[in-house]
């Protein structure tokens, strides 16, 4: 996935401000003086695995540029329980009010950078990767595919435009085409997108055999039993990549890396991630 950009980080946050503020932070405005100052820190309250600081940033930047901000952590890097990840000084209402849209951003990408960590470390020492899915908040999937490359994951595909996956509702309306349904359809997508990897979902190994013949790049292999997935991984012999697929979770997905596959998908990593505790803590109120 190409690196998020300011704009696109930017664009996020005003969205965010502006569902929250709407015509104003009633709250704040009715009770902290326009002159008042403060000093606050963003702090983790669990170990995790940072994502997300620059949108946190941006937030409250966005709303004064008064606002003093010094990172302590980065992306992608191990904070412990009560670990400082930025300190914050400056007008006492833009704080206050950009602090839950900065939160907002932090919990939801450092609970996905911290939960797909936990499944990278699962599979350590196999040759197996951790992929995401298309199981994403809808608007935020760049946000949280960026968030599992934070946590040590790999991405898929990113959308129905960069990979032909072939699934089996795609296969059914080619039901009765020769030589069967998954030649068809990978002989179809060649001629129409030669540049793009295509991956075949397949069910049986029935279906591997097919997906084998028809010069598939990668062979998804849906909910198969640990037993199938071992069997097909040994018919592939290593000619195409392969994908295991279907409620995979932290129990369960050493097993599955056991087997030889190439890749695992864990929709769970951004369906499924609880969000950080990260809190804002206020230190100390002054006025200018």
């Amino acid at each position: 996935m190409d690196p998020l950009s300011r704009e696109e980080i930017r664009s996020a946050v005003l969205a965010a401000l502006a569902e929250d503020i709407g015509s104003g932070d009633v709250t704040t405005l009715a009770t902290v003086s326009e002159n008042a100052t403060a000093k606050a820190v963003m702090v983790a309250h669990q170990p995790l695995v940072l994502a997300g600081i620059a949108f946190a940033e941006a937030a409250f930047m966005e709303i004064s540029a008064a606002v003093r901000i010094e990172r302590v952590w980065g992306d992608g890097q191990e904070v412990g329980p009560g670990g400082k990840l930025f300190s914050i000084s400056g007008p006492a209402r833009a704080i206050l009010t950009g602090e839950r849209v900065a939160l907002n951003f932090v919990q939801r990408l450092s609970g996905i950078a911290t939960l797909t960590s936990k499944f990278v470390e699962a599979v350590k020492g196999t040759a197996a990767q951790i992929l995401d899915t298309r199981k994403t908040t809808p608007g935020w999937r760049r946000l949280e595919k960026y968030a599992v490359t934070c946590g040590g994951g790999k991405n898929h595909r990113i959308g129905l435009f960069d990979m032909v996956l072939i699934k089996d509702n795609h296969l059914v309306t080619l039901r009765r085409e020769p030589p069967h349904a998954i030649g068809a359809a990978v002989s179809r997508a060649r001629a129409k997108y030669p540049h793009l990897k295509v991956e075949v979902e397949a069910d049986n190994f029935d279906q591997v055999q097919q997906a084998l013949e028809a010069g598939a790049d990668i062979i998804l292999l849906d909910n198969m039993t640990l037993d199938e997935l071992k069997t097909a991984v040994f018919w592939v012999k290593g000619r195409v990549k392969t994908e295991a697929s279907g409620g995979v979770n932290l129990t369960t997905v050493r097993a599955v890396a056991e087997t030889g596959v190439d890749y695992i998908s864990v929709g769970a990593l951004t369906h499924s991630a609880p969000a950080a505790d990260i809190g804002l803590d206020f230190e100390d109120i002054g006025f200018d």
